[in-house]
C-alpha cells in the first residue's frame, strides 16, 4: 500500500464512524451538552468537518466545501464563514444546534470527498514539501494532512463516547 492509499483510507474512516454515531439519533441526543458545558455530538461532528475542510482547502488552494457547496447556508449557524470552532466555549457550542443528523453526515461526506480528491493528486515528494517552517521541526504537507485526519478521528471518537454517555441504551459499533 502506498502512502497516498494509506492516507485515502484514513481520511474516509471518520465519516464511517459518523454514520454509526448518527444512526437513529434523536435531536435531543444530537445536541445535548454533557454537564451543559461539554461539546455536543452536533458540535463535535460539525467541528471535525469544518477543521478538515478549512485545512485541506488551504493546502489544495481550492475553496472550502462549506461555502462553495452552500453548506454554510444549509446549516444557518450565524457564524463567520471562515469560523470552524477553534476555541469555542460552551455558549458557542450551544449555538451549533442541528435538527437533521443527515445534514452533518452530508457535509462530512462532502469534505471527505474533497479530501480524497485532493489526496489522489499528490506524489511522495508533495507529501515531503515543507509548508510551515515556523515549527521545529518544520511541518510538511504530509504531516499536516495526518494532523487533520487525526483531529477528525479524535472528534468522532469523542462523539461516539458522548452518544453512549447521554443515551444509556446506545451500544455503537465503535
Amino acid at each position: 500500500m502506498s502512502a497516498k492509499e494509506l492516507l485515502v483510507d484514513a481520511a474516509q474512516r471518520p465519516a464511517r464512524v459518523a454514520g454509526e454515531v448518527l444512526q437513529g439519533i434523536s435531536v435531543d441526543t444530537l445536541n445535548r451538552m454533557p454537564g451543559d458545558t461539554q461539546n455536543s455530538i452536533a458540535w463535535l461532528i460539525w467541528h471535525a468537518s469544518r477543521q478538515q475542510d478549512a485545512q485541506i482547502a488551504h493546502l489544495s488552494k481550492e475553496p472550502q466545501v462549506w461555502t462553495a457547496q452552500g453548506w454554510d447556508e444549509k446549516f444557518d449557524l450565524d457564524r463567520d464563514p471562515d469560523d470552524f470552532g477553534f476555541g469555542d466555549g460552551p455558549d458557542d457550542v450551544a449555538r451549533v444546534r442541528v435538527t437533521d443528523p443527515d445534514l452533518l453526515l452530508g457535509y462530512l461526506n462532502a469534505v471527505t470527498s474533497a479530501t480524497v480528491d485532493y489526496l489522489v493528486t499528490l506524489s511522495d515528494s508533495d507529501l515531503d514539501q515543507v509548508i510551515d517552517d515556523s515549527w521545529d521541526p518544520p511541518v510538511t504537507r504530509g504531516v499536516r494532512i495526518v494532523s487533520t485526519i487525526d483531529d477528525a478521528a479524535q472528534h468522532l471518537g469523542q462523539a461516539a463516547y458522548v452518544r453512549g454517555l447521554v443515551q444509556d441504551s446506545w451500544r455503537g459499533k465503535y
